[in-house]
Order: structure tokens, then sequence, then C-alpha cells
């Protein structure tokens, strides 16, 4: 089994309250599951208004398959208009 991981931080500079940021993470959040059929999540910064790491796991059997679908997930995050990424890690666990 491989699972890919995805670590994002996405700052969201407009946020003026965590009401605000926490409608914009699970609007990326809810789209990215939708998408991709991806394991999502916020995982980190929950009470900071303008920053939000959102976490992102891919199951497969095929490590390239894993890599890509992270990738796509990134990519389709950078494109959001609603935040900022402002960092990204990435990981293959092999088990």
């Amino acid at each position: 089994m491989i699972i890919g991981t995805l670590q994002i931080t996405v700052q969201v500079p407009d946020s003026q309250s965590l009401k605000d940021k926490r409608m914009v993470v699970r609007s990326i959040t809810s789209r990215v599951r939708q998408t991709f059929a991806v394991a999502v999540a916020e995982v980190g910064d929950q009470d900071t208004w303008q920053s939000a790491v959102i976490g992102v796991a891919c199951v497969s059997n095929n490590a390239r398959h894993a890599d890509e679908v992270c990738q796509k997930v990134l990519a389709y995050v950078e494109n959001d208009a609603d935040g900022v990424v402002s960092h990204s890690q990435f990981e293959i666990v092999h088990l």
C-alpha cells in the first residue's frame, strides 16, 4: 500500500476572523475532496485568522499515481482565488 501525503500552508489575507478563514478552508477542502476523491482536513493553525494548514492523503497501489494526484491537488489549491499557498510538503509512505 502506498500513501501520498501532502501538507499545504495557505494564507488567507482577506480574513478578518476565524469564521472568515473557516469559510475559505471549508470551501477548499470540500472542493478538493469532491474533485480528487482524497482525504483532506485542516490539520494546523486552527486558531490563526489568516493562515491554515491543510493535510491531504491519497491511498494507492502505485507511487506514481499517488504522486500525480497530490501534485494535481497542489496545483488546484494554488490556482484557488480564495487563498495563497505559502508552503507545501509532499511525502510518499510505503506500507
